[in-house]
């Protein structure tokens, strides 16, 4: 039933997806508009297929009916469905209204599902259709630049505790595999959207066999012409009275797929902008904060972390709606859908786009991460001492040899650990030689920035990215 309040005014509640993040094109996407629009439509492709296939059904109510797709009128709709309460019949009422000559053949032979799930999966396949480009342009516009920083080193961390280097590029590169999975998975699954089709109440095509006067033939033809009209290349073979509701979560789950690899990319944004090692970008006229004029908080990132959060709750409504459908199909999936597919598709559209202006203007520090790694530098070294011990013929385990050798050396720069504003003397790098030195090693003494080739990111760009 139509839903009350004026949703432009300001006394009314509007979701911020569609008021203040989402596109304009998402937007319309899911609008009134375009879903009453594409009824007619289908009724309009409906009434083609019957009169080919030689139901007495006129090319003056066909043309009719092609003249008033764009003239509907969305009062006299929400009268009829308040008088009637039901959303299709109150638009066939008034697509007839306009179309007296072709009143009588609107809908012929079809049940509600027939516009409202034939329309969701068109809404579904043209909302991944908006998708697919903008996370391919930002894939794009991560790996301008990973390309641009691949050997940049950096320090890698574990547990968010110091680890071994790894280059800006690099870890760059790890979002965009995430995303690049994303990519494939948006894409598999629009490829693999089926139309509901012509199937009747229950799915066994009953009314349209009457029609047909018991033609098989002519019922699957009208079903095949109907799904290539609306540019599907496949419709399902057998269904209740909708489409399965599995269709709904292999859509969402792929959306919240992709929710959570935004959110540990702008999670990692974030943490990097702590450091001061990176951050997003920062207008001229962008203040931080009401109170502290000195700050830069990274805001684009944290709003993509809380719509992502969002998206990723969303999967948990299809997958209850599609184990609580009775039979055929019960209608307490109508207006649980009506929200979160359409919340999906807005959210992940904001969160594409924000990412995208993040990408387009990410600022590294050089100065702030070599300074970083030269604090950790003597604790980096531990792994290479051991490697060089024993490729010196010593043991993997030489905890005892650390304890009584390495660390009592390191115990002048344990203020480094205590507290990293002290900075750190060049000669501590001397540590190095001299404990492999001790170690009766011959390897040779670790270099800053000396990285193996799995660490950088060109072999994945050109691989991944440029191929």
């Amino acid at each position: 039933m139509a839903a009350g309040g004026d949703h432009g005014s300001p006394d009314s509640y509007r979701s911020p997806l569609a008021s203040r993040y989402a596109s304009p094109e998402m937007c319309f996407v899911f609008s009134d508009r375009y879903k009453f629009r594409t009824w007619r439509q289908l009724w309009l492709w409906l009434a083609e297929a019957e009169q080919t296939l030689g139901l007495p059904i006129t090319d003056e109510q066909i043309q009719e009916m092609k003249s008033n797709l764009e003239n509907i009128d969305f009062k006299m709709a929400a009268e009829e469905e308040k008088r009637l309460r039901h959303d299709v019949m109150a638009h066939v009422h008034t697509f007839g209204h306009c179309c007296p000559k072709a009143a009588g053949i609107i809908h012929l032979g079809a049940t509600s599902c027939y516009v409202g799930d034939n329309t969701d999966l068109i809404i579904l396949r043209n909302a991944l259709d908006l998708l697919l480009p903008k996370l391919a342009r930002v894939i794009s516009r991560l790996a301008d630049f990973a390309k641009e920083r691949a050997s940049l080193p950096t320090l890698g961390f574990t547990h968010f505790q110091p680890a071994q280097l790894t280059t800006v590029g690099k870890r760059c590169c790890l979002w965009i595999q995430d995303l690049c999975m994303d990519l494939q998975n948006l894409k598999r699954v629009r490829d693999d959207l089926r139309f509901r089709g012509v199937k009747g109440t229950t799915g066994t095509q009953a009314s349209f066999l009457q029609l047909f006067e018991g033609d098989d033939h002519k019922v699957e033809q009208l079903d095949k012409m109907v799904t290539e009209k609306a540019g599907f290349k496949r419709a399902f073979i057998i269904t209740g009275q909708t489409y399965t509701r599995k269709v709904d979560i292999e859509v969402l789950s792929v959306l919240a797929s992709l929710g959570a690899s935004v959110h540990k990319i702008c999670t990692d944004i974030r943490l990097l902008a702590n450091l001061k090692e990176m951050e997003e970008p920062f207008e001229k006229q962008q203040i931080g904060s009401s109170a502290m004029p000195y700050k830069r908080n990274p805001m684009r990132s944290e709003r993509c972390c809380s719509l992502a959060r969002h998206l990723m709750t969303l999967v948990m409504d299809p997958l209850q709606t599609a184990s609580v459908q009775w039979f055929e199909r019960t209608l307490d999936d109508s207006a649980n859908r009506r929200i979160c597919l359409a919340e999906a598709f807005l959210t992940a559209d904001t969160i594409l786009n924000t990412l995208q202006n993040i990408s387009e203007g990410l600022v590294v520090y050089p100065k702030v991460i070599e300074r970083r790694i030269r604090q950790e530098l003597p604790f980096m070294a531990t792994e290479n001492i051991i490697m060089a011990m024993v490729k010196a013929g010593g043991s993997r385990q030489v905890q005892r040899f650390l304890e009584e050798e390495v660390y009592p050396l390191l115990k002048p720069y344990e203020s480094v650990m205590k507290c990293k504003q002290v900075p750190l003397d060049k000669n501590v790098v001397c540590v190095i030689p001299c404990c492999i030195s001790n170690s009766k090693s011959t390897s040779d003494t670790w270099q800053l920035g000396s990285l193996p080739a799995s660490a950088t990111a060109p072999d994945f760009l050109v691989a991944w990215i440029y191929s």
